[in-house]
């Protein structure tokens, strides 16, 4: 039977069935909390009967749920100016007024709440709300379907039929290198991943006098390729679902470049996360809107094309767009006028129209307020080395990147799935925060790894509700290395023995660069401002001192009177003990300076000085910095705005310390350790990302490649080419098969 325009009369009845029972649970959870909070009262000073109390109860309930219903999306809408990190807040405040207009315009006219109260009593009623909606969804998988395309709350321009073909889904931990992922895999925190590669307990273990595989990850079943590097393996076991590839990064091992490359296909002329421009006199900054914005536009002239998601793509938290037409949270477009094509922040505020979702993040974002609180005091306490500084607004930031981001971006991608979109990248930033403060391997990071490892298990629960089937590709865009900081270390940061070195006075007291740059960049985002941060000049005085600038372990020094990128010749020219006073330094591991003899020259401790022509891997001082080392400085000396002294810090392979330029214990950023090795988990049914014998990837700009030879593989959308890339693709398609 059916009912009005088409639509069936039992899935009317239900609907009704869900709205009463909903409305039942809050009702008598009001009934509770006036039992329990002295302030709250829904009878009369005289007292009133069961009944009528009942009654103001479920009028009052009743009351509340339409207006969070009709009105929340409207306040939702009005605060489109408020900071991203405060609005969480502001939902209590909001929450607590709708109760409290729903209690005076309840018929009975007895309700009443202190405003404290009301925050709470909202608080809660939302949640009970929200929890018994899901109970009675979740084995309704049309309702289920319907509840997360409406916490995402975008519709498709059109409804075209949905393609029976598999779309792609990337998945981005940021910040996760394959050690840490490997090493969460090992521990059981993160079983989803572990049920992809088909480890971890309770799975079949390797027969008595079999060794297990270095990693800890087991092997394949017959004829399947192992899951952590694609080799062949004879052994029984569970079968697995996806492979793990590590691929290294370039020099910059950092978000900017890494993901400028996997998104446009082009790392060309980003030496580092912040760098000086002589031609423009301004510091480029990889987080900052408008440097981001430049950036892709520089990208696209330089490959030709608009991006990996040009064609029916999305883009999520992301620093740049990928030529995606859905977009939420890009920094890239955060500081174009709002519009049509502009929806930098439209899944931010999509998700927290919803007055549910709104208030278990806010409840979330409040207690991971309260946890960092409590895990920076408990290691000042115990006096834990290293450590830096976690007061200020960090504990916000890393509230917001841990749970507002996560939240809103995840929710941004079930509804993309939901809509049968073809392509997908988002850009989880959680594990890198916290990371970058607590240490790559703390219990502090290995919670939120836990936490990334449900959401991924969400997704891939949505992926089975989807109108079309979905491959799930998560991968990192570089690691992190472990180590204290250059200036706990030796007392001076970076800056300070550069001045040192030049003849100038070192001040007493130097401002540390501020970190967290990929969660703040998510808050730019969400702010569609650029928030400078303190004593971050963009545009120095093109005076004789230098612009020493950091990212991670990686330094650079300009001279920005000059207009040219200076020589060896010239620098020591001008400043005879610079170079010597950096090369013969403990915490400095190399140099990268121009020649007029040699083109490019590497300078090291006791006098090395190789030019990059000679330059390989296995001699010092770049033998102990890994394989790739050479390649990624040759490259980098080709950029033209390489700055004048490209510094990377000491290395020490024993315990793969690096000493960051930044107040970091987790870095990354240049070579050393862990941030170069980043790893690719995909699914066993697309083709490896490199053939049997090959080297792993090494640089983001071939893993793009990848990732566009996987779309191709699902007839995906075919990314406008030019003809060189045109040409590199057959070649990469030719080898694969």
């Amino acid at each position: 039977m059916r009912g009005v325009r088409g639509v069936p009369w039992r899935w009317v009845v239900s609907q009704i069935g869900r709205s009463v029972t909903v409305w039942a649970a809050s009702t008598v959870t009001m009934l509770v909390l006036a039992a329990l909070l002295p302030d709250f009262r829904l009878q009369s000073a005289d007292g009133d009967s069961l009944t009528r109390i009942a009654v103001t109860a479920a009028c009052g309930a009743g009351a509340f749920g339409i207006l969070s219903a009709v009105v929340w999306p409207l306040l939702v809408r009005l605060l489109l100016l408020v900071p991203a990190l405060f609005l969480g807040l502001l939902v209590f405040v909001l929450n607590g007024s709708l109760l409290l207009l729903a209690l005076r315009v309840n018929p009975s006219g007895r309700g009443a709440a202190a405003p404290q109260t009301a925050v709470i009593v909202a608080a809660v009623m939302s949640a009970v709300a929200s929890a018994t909606g899901a109970a009675l969804a979740v084995r309704d998988d049309e309702a289920y379907r319907r509840r997360l395309h409406r916490l995402a709350t975008r519709r498709r321009r059109s409804d075209p039929p949905c393609p029976t073909t598999p779309g792609l889904v990337f998945v981005q931990l940021d910040g996760v290198g394959h050690d840490v992922l490997t090493a969460a895999v090992r521990k059981g925190l993160m079983p989803t991943v572990s049920r992809w590669l088909a480890t971890g307990d309770g799975l079949q273990k390797p027969a008595d006098g079999v060794q297990e595989p270095a990693d800890g990850l087991q092997k394949p079943a017959d004829g399947l390729q192992n899951p952590v590097d694609g080799r062949q393996s004879t052994e029984h076991r569970i079968q697995p679902t996806h492979r793990l590839t590590p691929w290294r990064t370039d020099w910059s091992s950092q978000t900017g470049a890494s993901q400028l490359g996997i998104l446009h296909g082009s790392t060309f002329d980003v030496p580092a996360f912040r760098w000086y421009e002589k031609d423009c006199g301004e510091v480029m900054v990889c987080n900052r809107p408008t440097s981001a914005a430049e950036l892709q536009r520089r990208a696209i002239l330089h490959t030709g094309d608009g991006g990996l998601l040009t064609v029916d793509g999305a883009s999520r938290g992301n620093l740049f767009s990928g030529g995606a037409g859905e977009q939420a949270l890009v920094l890239s477009i955060a500081t174009r006028r709002r519009g049509r094509e502009n929806r930098s922040r439209a899944g931010y505020f999509a998700y927290f129209s919803d007055p549910a979702s709104a208030v278990r993040t806010a409840l979330s974002f409040v207690a991971e307020v309260a946890r960092e609180v409590g895990q920076s005091t408990r290691a000042r306490l115990r006096g834990q080395r290293p450590r830096v500084g976690r007061g200020g607004l960090y504990p916000l930031v890393r509230a917001f990147a841990t749970v507002v981001e996560r939240d809103v971006v995840v929710a941004a991608v079930m509804g993309d799935m939901l809509a049968g979109r073809t392509a997908v990248y988002a850009d989880l930033v959680a594990y890198d925060e916290v990371a970058h403060h607590s240490g790559p391997h703390s219990r502090d990071a290995e919670k939120v790894l836990q936490r990334l490892d449900r959401a991924l298990a969400l997704l891939q629960r949505v992926a089975e509700h989807a109108p079309r089937p979905y491959r799930i590709v998560v991968l990192s865009d570089h690691g992190q290395s472990p180590g204290e900081t250059f200036h706990a270390r030796y007392g001076l940061t970076l800056g300070d023995l550069v001045r040192a070195g030049c003849g100038l006075p070192v001040p007493r007291r130097a401002e540390g660069t501020r970190s967290g740059a990929e969660a703040r960049a998510a808050v730019r985002a969400a702010l569609r401002r650029p928030v400078e941060e303190k004593g971050e000049r963009y545009r120095p005085a093109r005076g004789s001192e230098p612009v020493v600038l950091a990212s991670g372990n990686l330094g650079l020094v300009s001279f920005p009177d000059v207009r040219h990128r200076m020589t060896k010749e010239e620098i020591e020219a001008r400043h005879p003990a610079l170079l010597t006073t950096l090369a013969h330094h403990p915490g400095i591991g190399f140099l990268l300076v121009r020649s007029e003899e040699h083109g490019g020259v590497v300078l090291g401790a006791h006098g090395a000085e190789i030019p990059l022509a000679e330059l390989d891997d296995v001699s010092e001082p770049l033998a102990r910095f890994g394989p790739g080392a050479a390649d990624a400085v040759r490259r980098t000396h080709s950029f033209p705005h390489t700055a004048d002294i490209m510094v990377n810090s000491a290395y020490d392979p024993a315990d793969g310390e690096v000493l960051a330029f930044e107040e970091q214990i987790g870095s990354h950023g240049g070579l050393g350790g862990a941030q170069s090795r980043s790893f690719l988990l995909s699914p066993l049914d697309l083709s490896a990302p490199v053939g049997e014998g090959e080297e792993e990837p090494a640089g983001a700009e071939q893993v793009h490649r990848v990732l566009r030879r996987w779309l191709r593989e699902l007839n995906g959308p075919e990314v406008p080419l030019t003809a060189d890339t045109d040409t590199d693709a057959d070649a990469e398609e030719e080898r694969v098969a």
